[in-house]
């Protein structure tokens, strides 16, 4: 036996389907399928596929998660069966905000799609956030003022990359560079372009392809009660600070000439 073969007999239970019917929906003999159920045979990827798309649920939530011990019905379903968010709620309804500590942040890569990780996470709850699926991100560095090092930034869940607007900050979960937080502009129908409010640091594109999650910022938790500097003093340093990123750009160049 396995988790798969668990997982595709639970859904079929719960379903209320024969293994006769749910075969005859995938287009293969009943005895095929049995195979799959009882784990004596391994699903190829196109029926993989097929069952996902059947029972409305991604491919690697069936195969890693014992989807037995998770409230099924009350997650967040996204188009095309990529992955899934679970919706955890108080008992007053209200959505729990999952808050991505710093030591939890170098799992989330690899957590993000699974409910017992999301679950591992600590929780808070925040009633004037409003509708939306919700939570909190570390911030790391310097790239974007006033947010320091150590505060979190708390993101609803965008949907689509069409929600993103121009010129607002979200939370960029991304299979190459990680976690970032950034200012987005869709200057490409295939790509996004980050930019950093300290411009020390330079604009780069990520390509949608390479895109695992957005959250759009709501509001953001810090600790420091530092004074912020002045307008004046603000902009004698963003003027320093561009110098010394055109300065490194003039190396950069020549070292590669």
């Amino acid at each position: 036996m396995s988790l798969f073969s668990d997982n595709i007999r639970a859904l079929r239970v719960k379903h209320k389907i024969s293994q006769e019917k749910l075969a005859e929906n995938l287009k293969i003999t009943r005895g095929r399928y049995v195979k799959y159920e009882d784990g004596t045979s391994e699903a190829p990827y196109d029926i993989l596929k097929q069952i996902a798309l059947y029972f409305h649920m991604s491919i690697d939530l069936i195969l890693s998660v014992d989807i037995r011990k998770i409230d099924v019905e009350n997650l967040i379903k996204l188009e095309g069966n990529r992955l899934i968010l679970p919706i955890q709620v108080d008992r007053f309804g209200e959505n729990f905000i999952e808050i991505v500590s710093q030591k939890a942040k170098a799992g989330y890569l690899n957590g993000y799609a699974d409910p017992e990780y999301i679950e591992s996470l600590q929780q808070v709850s925040l009633p004037f956030l409003g509708p939306g699926k919700h939570r909190g991100f570390p911030v790391e560095g310097d790239s974007m003022p006033p947010h320091e090092d150590g505060s979190i930034i708390i993101g609803r869940y965008v949907e689509r990359l069409g929600e993103v607007m121009d010129g607002k900050t979200y939370i960029l979960i991304t299979k190459n560079e990680g976690m970032v937080y950034k200012r987005l502009n869709k200057n490409k129908k295939n790509a996004l372009v980050l930019e950093s409010d300290n411009r020390f640091y330079p604009n780069y594109e990520v390509k949608a392809s390479d895109i695992l999650e957005i959250w759009e910022y709501e509001c953001s938790i810090g600790r420091s009660d530092r004074r912020h500097e002045q307008t004046e003093s603000q902009s004698m340093k963003d003027l320093l600070l561009e110098v010394k990123r055109e300065v490194m750009e003039i190396k950069n160049n020549t070292s590669n000439t």
